[in-house]
């Protein structure tokens, strides 16, 4: 392949090659080149600049993970001081008996209930904000996300079986719906891929195509049955504008798993995300093996995205705005993007389900209400600040 390919292609500044750096241009002021330790002087100070831009945005994000996590615990309908909270931490980290009676009620609180939410709550957005960054990249598309390609239909067919059907409450272990809305969603990404298969080839186009119809039949189908069951209509309703209603740590075991994994082949994969940027022709001859990329890294972010939207519900707008605004902020190179993404995803969905529980206490709001509500005026206030492409 010849090297004006390379040059004119997207590729984040990050990992274009070094030898870009050593260029003679521009002339010096007699019109001769510059020297060319001047040149990869001042390209080792670009890359500099970028990491460390990268590591303080990092710091930023796990800053502010861990405040809205704090005040997510701290903060209801009791609320838990200050002091305490961290009496409460300590003594549990350091398995230590409480030395003040009056804290068993708090401890109740925080250990049951605040706390093992908070988590499921980051763990949600995490792996929502992560698989849409994966999404993006892989599409090439700025208006991809988590449910491009039929999850959230699947998802929510499958939890509306489980509710007009009845079916136990519990069943290996896990309560009908999240059983119901995973399978549901990992079927439906499987019949879209089967169906956008061409040869041995899987095309994006088709598999877009393929995503849209097979989600608008779905989605359909559930309207239809929640229409045959009015008692279910409600629930049904609550679940598919997100929400929480599970509680202890038994949905937190559920979902960690899957997270850990998809973030871990998402990130062992973020290079080739980057080269994707190029179009696939150029990928494949830069040595990339597309097809089985692509199966991979949609593997992946469906089994994040389902096992999220399992207990959460659909909670839009996270997979969006998070993965845009620190594209934004930090750059393009997916390297750095991918974990930046879980990180700001499982701060904004804290935040936003903190509100949702607390603006109209002691009503609870569904949180995908708070994230479009609050989500969408942010981001196009930081397009416009910005001015600039987003992808």
């Amino acid at each position: 392949m010849r090297d004006t390919n390379l040059k004119t292609a997207s590729l984040p500044t990050e990992i274009v090659d070094s030898e870009s750096h050593s260029s003679a241009w521009p002339p010096g002021p007699a019109g001769t080149p510059l020297p060319l330790n001047a040149g990869e002087v001042g390209g080792s100070e670009i890359l500099l600049r970028s990491r460390w831009r990268g590591v303080g945005l990092f710091v930023i994000c796990l800053g502010v993970l861990l405040l809205s996590a704090l005040l997510a615990v701290a903060i209801g309908a009791v609320p838990i001081p200050l002091r305490t909270l961290i009496e409460l931490l300590y003594t549990r980290l350091m398995s230590l008996s409480l030395a003040v009676s009056t804290s068993q009620a708090f401890e109740t609180i925080l250990f049951e209930i605040r706390l093992p939410r908070v988590v499921l709550t980051a763990l949600t957005g995490a792996a929502l904000a992560s698989a849409g960054a994966a999404y993006q990249g892989l599409f090439r598309n700025p208006l991809a996300d988590p449910y491009l390609v039929g999850v959230a239909s699947g998802a929510g067919l499958g939890a509306t079986l489980a509710l007009v059907l009845k079916l136990p409450t519990t069943f290996l272990g896990l309560s009908a719906v999240p059983l119901g809305a995973f399978l549901g969603a990992l079927l439906t990404v499987v019949l879209v891929t089967f169906t956008a298969q061409v040869g041995r080839t899987t095309p994006l186009s088709t598999m877009l195509l393929a995503g849209v119809a097979i989600g608008a039949f779905a989605s359909a189908f559930a309207t239809f049955l929640m229409l045959l069951d009015p008692d279910g209509l409600r629930r049904a309703f609550n679940w598919m504008l997100g929400g929480y209603t599970a509680g202890g740590w038994q949905p937190v075991g559920v979902v960690l798993p899957y997270l850990v994994v998809g973030l871990i082949v998402l990130q062992i994969h973020a290079r080739a995300l980057n080269v994707l940027q190029l179009d696939e022709e150029q990928a494949r001859q830069l040595g990339l093996n597309v097809e089985r990329v692509k199966l991979i890294l949609v593997a992946a972010a469906t089994l994040m995205t389902a096992a999220a939207v399992a207990f959460g519900g659909l909670i839009g707008f996270v997979g969006l705005i998070v993965p845009h605004t620190l594209r934004l902020l930090g750059g393009p190179d997916y390297r750095r993007l991918i974990p930046l993404s879980a990180l700001g995803g499982a701060a904004f969905l804290i935040l936003a389900d903190l509100i949702a529980r607390t603006v109209l206490a002691p009503t609870e709001l569904p949180v995908g209400i708070i994230t479009a509500l609050t989500g969408a005026p942010f981001f196009i206030l930081l397009l416009r600040r910005v001015k600039r492409a987003v992808f």
